[in-house]
């Protein structure tokens, strides 16, 4: 059964606040809002992320992309490798609180859904929602008291598509992977809605969550109050159909100011209010 929680769980860590590359995704002051308006929230509770392993990694990578992106940390940004273990050890955490039925956000970065299993691009070097997907499928096997995770609607609403998502998850047809369409968020809302409404019933709904759809970023698309809508959504698919189960993961939006704004609407939604 799923746990009747108001608060939403907010996993970060205070390094995520630091610049580790020179992309857009890395740059200097882009979580400073959302660290401020969540914080302003008591219905937020922020939970420090904890590294991934490589052995959690290699569940969804090669062990080439490892070796590429410690390679490029030596290099290039002598955090990156760090930072991207981060990020992945904290889509697990968010994934694990997800998994027991409470809304939970992954406020990280590195993003991760252009990783794909043998390389990366896109300011992202791990794939946070393959890796925490694949984890909770092996701690419910190890664990008979954890929700038994096999299968996910993967809700990817960042501007471009999570190729790399793709690439790991689709193969296994337990995997939805959905990246909705429509101008506007009359038409937008509505593909999200239908493809909820037909789905097929899975353990848990996640989400890409990129804020680059905004109207005043680079999508130019999608209000503030979309974001909610979409997040109310997804709390009701939750409700409905695999036991309140639902979190997301923070990839794109780089609208600095107005980003701590739309992530709140919608982990409001999330959290059904």
């Amino acid at each position: 059964m799923f746990v009747i929680d108001t608060f939403v769980k907010i996993v970060t860590h205070e390094l995520m606040r630091r610049s580790y590359d020179n992309t857009p995704a890395g740059a200097p002051g882009r979580l400073d809002t959302s660290f401020e308006v969540l914080g302003k929230d008591s219905n937020y509770k922020f939970i420090d992320a904890k590294p991934a392993t490589e052995e959690q990694i290699l569940r969804a990578h090669t062990q080439h992309v490892i070796d590429q992106v410690r390679h490029e940390s030596e290099v290039w940004h002598h955090q990156l490798y760090d930072m991207a273990l981060l990020a992945a050890g904290g889509a697990i955490q968010t994934a694990m609180i997800g998994a027991r039925g409470e809304p939970a956000f992954g406020l990280i970065r590195p993003p991760g859904h252009h990783a794909s299993r043998d390389s990366f691009w896109g300011f992202c070097y791990f794939n946070n929602i393959a890796v925490s997907l694949l984890e909770l499928r092996v701690h419910g096997l190890k664990n008979p008291e954890f929700p038994q995770i096999s299968s996910a609607f993967i809700l990817d609403f960042d501007l471009h598509e999570g190729d790399g998502n793709i690439d790991i998850l689709s193969p296994d047809r337990r995997f939805i992977i959905y990246n909705p369409r429509g101008h506007g968020d009359e038409e937008y809302l509505k593909d999200v809605k239908l493809a909820l409404d037909i789905s097929i019933d899975v353990d848990i709904i996640v989400a890409s969550a990129g804020f680059d759809q905004y109207k005043h970023d680079w999508g130019s698309n999608l209000s503030t109050e979309a974001f909610y809508e979409i997040g109310h959504l997804m709390y009701e698919f939750a409700m409905e159909r695999c036991d309140g189960r639902r979190y997301a993961l923070l990839e794109g939006g780089y609208n600095h100011d107005d980003l701590g704004k739309n992530v709140h609407a919608f982990c409001e939604g999330l959290r059904g209010v």
